[in-house]
Formats: structure tokens, C-alpha cells, sequence
């Protein structure tokens, strides 16, 4: 059972990270004092939710001091909204951030996509950002340069969009893309077309790629939000 370190002195909020997690199977440790963390045993966990603003102390320093003798996967949960804030964050070696308030849903699929992809690292598998010339993610190969597309080693025929659109989602695993961002990043901030565009590209995108469209383990919907890709 793979289990999580979850250093948060607001108890309703540990307490809530700790049932989703434990909901998906996950073992929890919540650790309220941040001074106290440096005690642990980070090869005890596969990832570590750490808040950044502690009694004492805070995540961004916390985070060095883990990094400095570790790899384990860390997540800042912060209430701060300030783009340098994150920027910093990530800068000392965290692996995402998520903010306050959060989709519980979201948090527990970024918790699987990061010990997914440092479990892919430490046993030398390619992860979906692998290399500019192939992406691999399961049961989905995407040769760049030819444009092929491979699902469960059957070719599929992607028209040009569908192909670019297929490209941002797996190079941002496990990361809530909004329709505007794909819009943006796919069709350009220059583009006339409108997010229905996204929507109609991605229902395309699941028929031919998912095994069950109507219940996508891939391209999933966050209600309200955007879109996820899932290993």
C-alpha cells in the first residue's frame, strides 16, 4: 500500500486530504508541526502533501531540507494565489502545487500521477514525456515525427488537431487543463474558433482512443474545470 505523508496544520483540511486518500487505498500520516517532519523517514512514503504556510516554519524551506536528502515526490497545498509564489515553490524542488480551495478528485490524481511517474524514473522506464520522438503512456504510443498513433499496438488516424490536441494532454499528466488553456496552447491566442471547438476535438479524441468513450479512464472531464489526462 503505497502511503502519504500529509504535513498540514489546519486538521479539517489533513483530515480531508486523508479520506479521499485513504478512500483510494492510500496510507496516510498527517504531521501538523512542520519542525517535526525533518524526523521522518522520507523513504517510508511515496509522496509528501505539504502545506506552505506551517507553524514555526514553512514548506518552501521544509522543502529544500527534504530535497536536500531525498526524492520522494512533494505537492505543495497552499492558499497562496501569487504566480511567483508557485513559481518559487517549484523552483526548489517540488514536483506540483495545488491551491486552496481544491477539487479532492483532483488532488487524489495528481497524487497517482507523480508516484506513477518517480516509480516510472527510479526503475528506469520512460514516463509520458520520455523524448521528443516517441510518448508512451500505457497502453497509448504516439511516434512524434510520423505522426502515428498507436492504441493497445492498433494504428489510429488522428486528423491534425486531434493529433496536436492528443500531444498537450499527455505532455501535462495528471494536470487540470482548462478549455481556454487548450484552446490557447492547441489552436493559438490568435484562433476564431471558440471552446465548443475543445469540446467536439475532445469527444473525437475518446473515440478513438478510449476503450469505453462514454466512460474515458484517459481524457477525463473535471466538472467545472477542464480536462485530465490519466495513465
Amino acid at each position: 500500500m503505497k502511503k502519504i505523508l500529509i504535513v498540514e496544520d489546519d486538521n479539517l483540511i489533513a483530515e480531508l486530504e486523508r479520506d479521499y486518500l485513504e478512500s483510494e487505498y492510500f496510507a496516510t500520516e498527517i504531521c501538523g508541526e512542520g519542525t517535526k517532519v525533518l524526523e521522518k523517514n522520507f523513504d517510508d512514503y511515496n509522496l509528501i502533501l505539504l502545506d506552505v504556510m506551517l507553524p514555526g516554519t514553512d514548506g518552501f524551506d521544509l522543502c529544500k531540507k527534504i530535497r536536500s536528502v531525498s526524492n520522494v515526490p512533494i505537492i505543495f497545498v497552499t492558499a497562496k494565489q501569487g504566480d511567483v509564489d508557485k513559481i518559487d515553490g517549484l523552483g526548489l524542488g517540488a514536483d506540483d502545487y495545488i491551491v486552496k480551495p481544491f477539487n479532492p478528485s483532483e488532488l487524489v490524481a495528481r497524487v497517482k500521477c507523480h508516484i506513477e511517474i518517480h516509480k516510472r524514473l527510479l526503475s528506469g522506464e520512460p514516463d509520458s514525456k520520455n523524448s521528443g520522438d516517441e510518448i508512451e503512456c500505457g497502453e497509448l504510443r504516439i511516434a512524434v515525427p510520423s505522426h502515428l498513433v498507436f492504441v493497445r499496438g492498433s494504428e489510429v488516424v488522428l486528423k491534425n488537431k486531434e493529433f496536436d490536441l492528443l500531444l498537450f494532454l499527455t505532455s501535462n499528466p495528471g494536470v487540470v487543463l482548462s478549455k481556454e488553456d487548450i484552446l490557447e496552447n492547441v489552436w493559438g491566442m490568435d484562433s476564431i474558433t471558440d471552446t465548443a471547438t475543445v469540446m467536439v476535438h475532445i469527444n473525437r479524441l475518446r473515440e478513438k482512443i478510449e476503450e469505453n468513450p462514454s466512460q474515458p479512464k484517459h481524457i477525463v472531464t473535471v466538472w467545472g474545470v477542464g480536462y485530465r489526462f490519466d495513465f
